[in-house]
């Protein structure tokens, strides 16, 4: 698939990936990597774990999982139920959030039995292997993990990211690419949750559902958010006691099931959260708070919301009957549902169907991704240059998209495995890593003053080698494409067809008879062609002519 240099030497080390699950739909991730005589299996989402039990010998030295959803995590316990005596690592918040899916039947704890690793600091787990955990945003306690095998030759590097997005969450802070600079690791197995799918800024997306939510309670409509119990839940939940349009609002906030349960288990794990959401949690209750509006509430029965204030918000389980909530049928309703690729809705459209029946029930949907975009993970590849790139954790038809991208297809070995299917990775010892190619977009940001809207760059930008030409007047020209807004710089060419009609005479106001033109450049520090090179017959908006007995 890859137009990539081949290595210099053969292998010199056995370096595979087996799939057991690679995240289709509603399939979970698991993930057998061999690096030499070690086998690391990368989480265990299997509903069952049959396939990973043959002839009763252990899968793996080693299990590690990188944070708490269930379709990274689900198997592990029927997994270590079989072969307790395999290790199970990740973070100290995962292993904590992972008891919300343990079943204690024997009081066993998941945080008794999952060894923490600290983050940013190489742990020894078995001979000639090292694991170093870093945040990989998504989730609290979500961690991307390089593996690293030494040899007497060479040192093997593997990056896993599990889940991870690189923008900054309300309650857990985004992948730091500058944490993997020039890593430059062997084998990088990252997820394709969106494939080549581009997201508006997260702040946009957070501003929609809090207008959504907002024109829904104006209208008098009760709003019914149904989540996952871990994450987008307390994403939500922070919002609500922190936006501009809540903040103090008389408003009842009730949330129901696992998604409850999580939110104490964030509360005992606060000290392990970004400063600014201490700081917010030292001034009023992050959940749980009956004083501060707008009130946030544990909902003991479906039914409990009615002796509150209406209209008002419900937090559930994604999974639990949503009918319950909605009766009697008199009631105004709004149910928004998350925005996922891989969230399965296949089980919830029966009951859709009953809702849809329902008087006076509206079903819309929101995005707040948790993953990140394409933009964002073809970054992240390029500023970790690996030999190798295994796609997983998203819809084939998306892996499709991401595997056929040009910059990706001609700089490196791209895999898309399915499941039970075994890939190799060959590694050579002088491996040339290809430059790094210049970034292809740029955030900014636009501010209307006045009369005037002025549209700012990053710095970063004029590092690219076609940026001189675009910036030779220092003059733009702007125009619709479609909904986007598409720039291109004017060249002293064009604003000589322009501003000329052949030979300019002497009384014409140009350039050339400027009392800021010299040595061919424009010195007026108010023009927007100060310190570029201008041709004599060139104008701008601030000409100044010369003293007359200078002419």
């Amino acid at each position: 698939m890859s137009k990539r240099r081949p290595a210099s030497s053969t292998n010199v080390t056995s370096l595979s990936c087996l799939p057991y699950g690679v995240g289709h739909s509603d399939e979970g991730v698991c993930l057998l990597l061999q690096m030499g005589p070690h086998r690391i299996l990368l989480d265990c989402g299997l509903t069952d774990v049959y396939s990973l039990q043959i002839d009763n010998k252990p899968p793996a030295e080693l299990i590690f999982c990188s944070h708490a959803h269930e379709d990274h995590s689900r198997g592990l316990q029927a997994l270590h139920e079989s072969f307790p005596q395999i290790p199970i690592y990740a973070s100290e918040v995962t292993a904590k959030l992972l008891g919300l899916h343990w079943q204690n039947q024997k009081g066993i704890k998941i945080s008794d039995i999952c060894q923490p690793l600290p983050w940013q600091s190489p742990i020894a787990l078995a001979e000639n292997l090292q694991a170093e955990l870093f945040p990989a945003g998504h989730l609290p306690g979500a961690a991307a993990i390089v593996l690293t095998y030494q040899t007497e030759h060479k040192s093997y590097k593997v990056m896993y990211t599990g889940d991870f997005s690189v923008s900054n969450f309300q309650l857990v802070e985004g992948l730091s690419i500058e944490n993997f600079r020039g890593l430059a690791p062997d084998v990088l197995i990252i997820e394709g949750t969106y494939g080549t799918v581009r997201h508006p800024h997260r702040r946009q997306q957070e501003k929609h559902l809090m207008e959504r939510i907002n024109q829904a309670l104006t209208a008098g409509k009760n709003v019914l958010l149904p989540v996952p119990p871990i994450g987008l839940g307390q994403e939500i939940l922070k919002l609500l006691r922190s936006h501009h349009q809540f903040t103090g609002r008389d408003l009842d906030i009730w949330v129901d099931g696992l998604t409850a349960q999580a939110c104490d288990l964030y509360l005992e794990l606060l000290n392990q959260f970004p400063a600014s959401v201490q700081n917010f949690a030292k001034h009023q209750s992050l959940f749980w708070d009956e004083r501060v509006c707008p009130r946030m509430r544990r909902l003991i029965k479906p039914a409990n919301f009615r002796g509150g204030k209406l209209p008002c918000i419900l937090l559930v389980d994604y999974s639990a009957d949503l009918i319950q909530y909605l009766s009697p049928e008199e009631d105004n309703w709004l149910i928004l549902i998350p925005e996922h690729p891989l969230r399965d809705i296949k089980s919830k459209e029966e009951q859709f169907l009953k809702i849809r029946n329902l008087q006076n029930i509206e079903i819309d949907t929101y995005l707040l991704a948790e993953h990140s975009d394409g933009r964002n993970t073809t970054q992240l590849i390029h500023n970790l240059r690996p030999q190798h790139i295994i796609f997983v954790h998203g819809s084939p038809n998306y892996l499709v998209e991401l595997t056929g991208l040009e910059e990706l297809r001609n700089r490196y070995q791209l895999h898309t495995p399915a499941s039970n299917t075994l890939v190799e990775l060959p590694i050579g010892d002088r491996f040339i890593q290809p430059a790094t190619p210049p970034p292809t977009h740029y955030e900014g940001e636009l501010n209307e003053v006045g009369s005037y809207v002025t549209i700012t760059l990053p710095d970063v930008i004029n590092s690219d080698p076609r940026w001189n030409k675009f910036a030779d007047t220092g003059l733009v020209e702007a125009r619709w494409q479609g909904e986007e807004l598409i720039l291109r710089g004017l060249s002293q060419r064009e604003l000589l067809n322009q501003n000329s009609n052949g030979k300019i005479s002497t009384d014409v106001d140009c350039c050339n008879i400027c009392k800021y033109y010299g040595n061919h450049h424009c010195w007026n520090q108010s023009s927007p062609l100060y310190g570029f090179k201008v041709i004599p017959e060139g104008y701008c908006p601030v000409f100044e002519p010369l003293e007359p007995d200078k002419h």
